[in-house]
């Protein structure tokens, strides 16, 4: 790749068309089912947050053709709006992957679009994971010429790049070819938009479903000879350059030699992965040394910028809130050890046992920190200290013991949807995705 000579947008559109499914290592498949396994229970889980049925009220005052599954409900619409709904269910509960290259949630704006397309063309569970594989290679690496300046900045990352993601890989699966992808990516960033400023409402999920969305426009769009920006990244006045990014080469030369897939960080915690290193530091501190929580004196939790930017609320009333809240988050997290959905009600935010332990919890900005590592220092009455450093995104598990966690977590969430016989089917048929001729096999099994 000469991405300096052909230009950014080319480089990136060149590399989604030529890229051969027979260039891709077989562990990266292997990465790829997994993160299509988590996501579909965390698009199953999320399918009765109130967002959803709005969203389900809203695409039936719109009519149209029923072409692809909207997951949990038995009800189809059409590509588009099943991209939308489904992508804002999987991101609902914040229970989704994370990946630091651009500081966002790659899968709630990948499968979403990749999937109601590949159902509505019959296409091959091979061709799913290879367009899968290429375009969030492609995505990411926009992502990572954006950058943190880019977020930092108030853009909310999944969104924006969550636009060239969905594009990239419904371009690929699409065959569109290298003139077609370029206007595709062209649309889809003309498009890129979405505000951390949201977080906390049911904007943030809607930004995941509405890039997915928009993406699989765009593609269809440039489909049927509609036109773009070919410069769209690189270009004066193009997204690099409005919204606080810069080309950089390390990224765009690893293209067609790493996939980055592997790097995903799955949660093991519902809620905002800014909390995670936290949760994990003072639980382990308090478990380690084996102190009652009466003779904790205080917490001091001590993280980044980015980390208290996303998930900094001192004092939050609603379940959503709760999600974004670090001091929340650690309360409830050593009173009642559980950090699944159930932890995050209006109910459990508001318990006065939980308010009162957060009373001793403090939030400070370490500016030294990495972006989701955090330092916890607990003190009890008798003046002892002790201190943790946690970073969740630098202690990724290998692939073997990620399957074993997201299978668990496949189990816990999909068994009360689909009941256990038809949630052990589902995932056996994930782990031999390759081999399924038409992705509405899958489908199928997802139905109620």
């Amino acid at each position: 790749m000469h991405g300096k000579s052909l230009g950014l947008t080319r480089t990136i559109a060149r590399f989604i068309v030529e890229t051969k499914e027979g260039d891709i290592p077989s562990d990266i498949f292997d990465h790829a089912k997994v993160a299509f396994m988590d996501w579909i229970a965390v698009a199953l889980a999320g399918k009765d947050d109130p967002l959803v049925e709005k969203l389900i009220r809203h695409a039936d005052l719109l009519g149209g053709n029923e072409q692809a599954t909207i997951l949990g409900h038995g009800i189809k619409k059409t590509i588009s709006q099943a991209a939308l709904i489904n992508g804002a269910a999987s991101h609902a509960l914040d229970y989704d992957d994370t990946l630091m290259i651009y500081t966002g949630h790659p899968s709630v704006t990948i499968f979403p679009s990749l999937l109601a397309l590949a159902e509505w063309k019959g296409e091959s569970g091979a061709d799913f994971l290879a367009a899968y594989v290429i375009g969030f290679k492609a995505g990411t690496t926009i992502g990572a010429c954006a950058g943190m300046d880019h977020y930092m900045s108030g853009w909310h990352a999944t969104s924006t790049i969550g636009h060239f993601l969905s594009a990239a890989v419904c371009s690929r699966l699409l065959g569109l070819s290298e003139e077609q992808t370029v206007c595709a990516l062209g649309i889809a960033g003309t498009q890129a938009c979405g505000l951390k400023r949201s977080f906390g409402t049911m904007c943030k999920p809607f930004h995941a479903g509405r890039a997915s969305e928009a993406g699989l426009m765009s593609a269809l769009l440039a489909a049927e000879g509609f036109t773009g920006a070919e410069d769209i990244l690189e270009g004066p006045d193009g997204f690099l350059e409005v919204l606080n990014g810069k080309v950089n080469e390390k990224a765009v030369n690893s293209l067609g030699k790493t996939w980055g897939i592997e790097e995903i960080a799955q949660k093991y915690h519902a809620s905002c992965h800014a909390t995670h290193s936290p949760i994990e530091a003072s639980v382990d501190i308090v478990q380690k040394e084996k102190l009652n929580l009466k003779n904790v004196k205080a917490i001091k939790i001590h993280s980044s910028e980015l980390a208290l930017g996303a998930a900094g609320k001192v004092k939050p009333e609603t379940a959503l809130e709760g999600k974004f809240s670090i001091s929340y988050c650690v309360a409830n997290a050593l009173l009642r050890g559980n950090t699944g959905m159930s932890a995050f009600t209006d109910e459990k935010v508001g318990d006065p046992e939980v308010k009162e332990l957060m009373k001793k919890i403090s939030v400070e900005l370490d500016k030294e920190a990495t972006p989701l590592g955090s330092r916890v220092e607990v003190e009890t009455v008798a003046g002892e200290v002790y201190t943790q450093f946690t970073d969740i995104v630098k202690d990724i598990p290998d692939l073997e013991i990620k399957k074993l966690k997201i299978k668990a977590k496949f189990t816990d969430l999909c068994s009360p949807i689909l009941g256990d016989e038809k949630t052990e089917k589902l995932m056996e048929t994930i782990i031999l995705l390759e081999k399924i001729d038409n992705i509405q096999t899958l489908i199928e099994q997802v139905r109620l």
